[in-house]
């Protein structure tokens, strides 16, 4: 039997509250804290990170909302 490998996924979220580079810089920032998330792109608005923990999402967030940006991931 092969051993079971975590397979990484790549979420999008949507998020409010961006209007300039500033912002981009304080998402990508957040982004970078979260143990396990690699950040894939970081635009006014957008973000894409990659995560083998979908369960990451709810940190990442978090971690948004406490830099002032309310976020939810886009299907």
């Amino acid at each position: 039997m092969k051993p079971t490998q975590d397979v990484d996924a790549t979420l999008r979220l949507a998020i409010d509250g961006m209007s300039c580079g500033h912002c981009v810089q304080a998402v990508t920032r957040a982004l970078s804290t979260i143990p396990g998330v690699t950040v894939c792109a970081v635009g006014i608005g957008s973000a894409e990170f990659r995560t083998s923990d979908k369960a990451a999402s709810h940190q990442v967030i978090a971690a948004l909302e406490s830099e002032g940006f309310a976020a939810r991931v886009v299907e």
